[in-house]
């Protein structure tokens, strides 16, 4: 783990040192933790320093570029136990890791771009949730998260303004895959009017040892941008030795309006997944350096309800302080309560 910081430490600095083409930015987390659960009386702390360092470097008059990402993450207690899974040695105070989040390069021509390596491909316009984002799926617990990429490629064709048509490829879910089964390739449309958007999606996995005949899904996201806003994201994923039916569907839809020259926004989502989960939640913008955000959220179909609560305040610039409160209960307890504070610092 000391050789791995180290080689960290030595990248950066010499990215430092690089022509001024080459640019690094990033956030830096500080976050404690406290975490109780009323029917036992446990009660638990925990520790976490993240940092999220990116870069580019532009290449021949912007005709390239390459980007990169990586996560530096330290925790003890409660916090530590969510970076078990990475298998990394244990320090003598604290649990330690180094995450690749993104490298891949981007070829930008007059019409048309290519993206290759380690990045995002995002889909579809829901806020809280949105099924068509099938590869990097949203969770309202965590609305400030990175999202996970994928290994892949996209080309992206720019015929008219206010239209893009794109073909990825994504490689297997499963890394060990050797043979390509599980392989993921897709086309998807985005179309952009004043107040409407529309994107569509199809992608078809190949197919593997769960899915002799492939897995295909749809998507079909709309957003529309009037006085209030409105917004659907839908899925259908079929499966053949599933036999799917309604259980393929994952729809979402939510509207957001905002009141008093826009310091109190509304926002309400209904998510349907087998499940049926709604979202209500309100932000309140004191002035300029302080918001206050309330949510519910409920998941009628096992009775759970999760109220989150966060406060932020902007500290000075680049400086942001933020306490997040939430408390899933059901009919009969709640399950427990988590508290975080968090400094975030931006360079």
């Amino acid at each position: 783990m000391k050789k791995r910081i180290l080689a960290v430490i030595l990248v950066l600095s010499a990215l430092g040192s690089l022509p001024a083409q080459m640019t690094v930015s990033g956030v830096l987390d500080t976050s404690v933790s406290m975490n109780a659960v009323p029917e036992s009386n446990a009660f638990t702390t925990g520790f976490e320093e993240y940092a999220n360092i990116r870069f580019q470097s532009r290449l021949r008059d912007n005709r390239a570029v390459v980007y990169g990402a990586v996560n530096l993450i330290a925790a003890s207690g409660d916090s530590a136990y969510r970076l078990m899974g990475m298998q990394i040695p244990v320090e003598e105070n604290f649990i330690a890791a180094i995450e690749l989040e993104r490298l891949y390069f981007r070829l930008n021509g007059e019409h048309v771009d290519l993206d290759a390596g380690l990045f995002r491909l995002p889909f579809g316009y829901g806020q809280v949730w949105s099924p068509s984002d099938f590869l990097n799926p949203k969770d309202p617990l965590k609305p400030d998260a990175r999202h996970r990429a994928v290994i892949g490629a996209a080309l992206t064709w720019y015929p008219i303004d206010e239209l893009k048509l794109l073909g990825f490829y994504a490689a297997p879910r499963d890394p060990l895959s050797n043979e390509g089964k599980g392989s993921l390739f897709g086309l998807s449309l985005d179309r952009h009017w004043e107040k409407l958007s529309i994107q569509t999606l199809y992608s078809f996995e190949t197919p593997d040892t769960d899915s002799a005949f492939g897995i295909h899904r749809a998507g079909l996201s709309i957003k529309v941008d009037i006085e209030i806003g409105l917004y659907m994201d839908m899925l259908y994923t079929y499966n053949y030795e599933a036999k799917t039916e309604l259980d393929g569907l994952s729809i979402t839809a939510g509207a957001d309006y905002s009141f008093f020259d826009g310091n109190l926004i509304a926002l309400a989502a209904y998510l349907y997944d087998g499940d049926n989960s709604l979202y209500a939640g309100l932000t309140w913008r004191f002035n300029d350096f302080t918001n206050l955000s309330a949510a519910l959220i409920t998941n009628f179909d096992n009775a759970i309800y999760t109220p989150l609560i966060t406060l932020n305040h902007d500290l000075f610039q680049g400086a942001v302080f933020t306490i997040s409160l939430f408390a899933p209960f059901d009919n009969n307890s709640i399950n427990s309560v988590s508290c975080t504070a968090k400094i975030r610092l931006r360079f």
